[in-house]
């Protein structure tokens, strides 16, 4: 089981915060042996593609150095030229295999972990400069890893390379009876068909190291309880702030909700603990009154106070007052089974500023058995 620094076991994943910044710093699963066998597979692959033109292009550069005439040979400008000459014929004829390598060469290490460009690999870390720290490296885990598949490497090699030799001796005898032209060709052909089944060879080195960097890659992201819990305060925020935060938000919303108070047609109440402010404007398409403030002692007596300040009905209803403060949200609609009691009150309120403004007659008080769903009846 891993270890950090501080001696706790590592047994917690890592969370996603931990995999953005070691990706952000390039510490992510990367294989060598991939690369190299993709690299290696490529170049015999390329080597037995266009083998043939390669071999045919080394004969027209053989043919032109070797058949000089008297001239050529007198003239001293003349070596620069055939140099000249030759060199780009060969670049000419290696030009696929060389971009055929430099392909796979950038796709093959993106195969893993995908592409990354990460500037902090490329400052300079002076750490790597002290002796101890070089000699720690040498003789640790994964320097032993290291030997291990470099071992591995030379076996592989070693053993696909001499049963490449055996089944292939009788071609290679047989070159030396060939003609010089086809002599160099079947030299490329073997050579490249050799290649081949050695980078094959090495397949089984990069099946087994690619899980490996990848477990090994995980097992290094691996936290503590203790690393989980502060990047849990460092990103979410320590406790006190958090706090304090919330406490603003409740402050806000308050502040919000007092300044609707004065828009209520009807406040409620317990007539102490309770306060609920309700609103309805059926010309705003509104169903259903809506809750304008809520609240339980402090709260509900500043709603009462800026009640009576800007003369809005205060009404006593303490069953109905819990009902809403209990099934309404801020801003919300009641929900229906307190529709036929809320439309009572309103009602009423209603008939009070008619009898106010002249317009009709005193209403009668408004019962207290109002119609309450039980399922919605708050007792205490």
């Amino acid at each position: 089981m891993a270890e950090s620094e501080s001696g706790q076991d590592k047994t917690e994943e890592p969370t996603d915060k931990r995999k953005r910044d070691a990706r952000e710093k390039g510490e992510i699963a990367r294989s060598k042996e991939l690369n190299t066998v993709a690299v290696t597979l490529a170049g015999a692959g390329g080597l037995l593609a266009f083998g043939g033109h390669l071999a045919e292009t080394l004969l027209a550069i053989m043919r032109m150095n070797f058949s000089l005439t008297r001239d050529f040979i007198t003239d001293e400008r003349a070596m620069g030229a055939f140099l000249l000459a030759s060199g780009k014929m060969a670049i000419w004829a290696v030009q696929p295999i060389l971009i055929l390598l430099f392909v796979i060469s950038f796709v093959a290490p993106i195969a893993l972990g995908g592409f990354l460009f990460s500037g902090s690999l490329l400052q300079p870390k002076f750490s790597r400069m002290n002796p101890l720290s070089g000699v720690k490296r040498m003789f640790s885990m994964n320097a032993l890893t290291e030997l291990l598949k470099a071992f591995a490497k030379f076996l592989v090699i070693l053993v696909v390379a001499v049963v490449v030799l055996v089944n292939d001796r009788q071609a290679l005898l047989a070159i030396a009876n060939e003609p010089l032209e086809q002599a160099i060709i079947h030299s490329l052909q073997v050579v490249g068909w050799s290649a081949l089944w050695m980078s094959a060879g090495l397949l089984l080195i990069a099946a087994a190291d690619v899980p490996f960097q990848l477990w090994q890659a995980h097992n290094k992201l691996k936290m503590t309880k203790q690393e989980v819990k502060d990047e849990y305060k460092d990103s979410e925020g320590k406790p006190e702030v958090k706090q304090r935060i919330r406490q603003l938000q409740r402050e806000a919303s308050q502040r919000r909700m007092m300044a609707a108070v004065p828009e209520a047609d009807v406040i409620i109440t317990n007539p102490t603990h309770y306060a609920v402010a309700l609103q309805y404007d059926p010309e705003k398409g509104g169903a259903a009154p809506l809750l304008l403030a809520k609240g339980t002692d402090f709260i509900a007596l500043k709603i009462r106070e800026i009640g009576v300040e800007h003369k809005v009905q205060i009404l006593e209803s303490p069953a109905l007052a819990r009902a809403i403060y209990y099934s309404t949200e801020l801003e919300q609609e009641i929900p229906a089974g307190l529709y036929l009691a809320v439309a009572q009150v309103l009602a009423y309120v209603f008939q009070i500023r008619q009898y106010r403004a002249g317009k009709g007659k005193r209403p009668e008080p408004l019962k207290d058995d109002l119609p309450i769903p039980s399922d919605l009846r708050r007792d205490s």
